[in-house]
């Protein structure tokens, strides 16, 4: 399972019911996927790596 964090959203990595997984985990702690994109953003500062947003987190 990956979850690659963007400044503009979240991409999940992985298999069906791992997605499903990871989703409903973090629904405990934000209501919309958008509270979860902003928390993360203001939280983790994104590299830039060629003109793109590179972060990366691996769970």
């Amino acid at each position: 399972m990956k979850v690659y964090v963007h400044e503009k959203g979240i991409v999940l990595a992985g298999k069906a019911w791992e997605v499903k997984r990871k989703l409903k985990e973090y629904s405990r702690d934000h209501m919309l996927v958008q509270d979860w994109v902003t928390s993360v953003s203001n939280t983790q500062p994104v590299r830039k790596s060629c003109g793109k947003a590179a972060s990366f987190a691996k769970i």
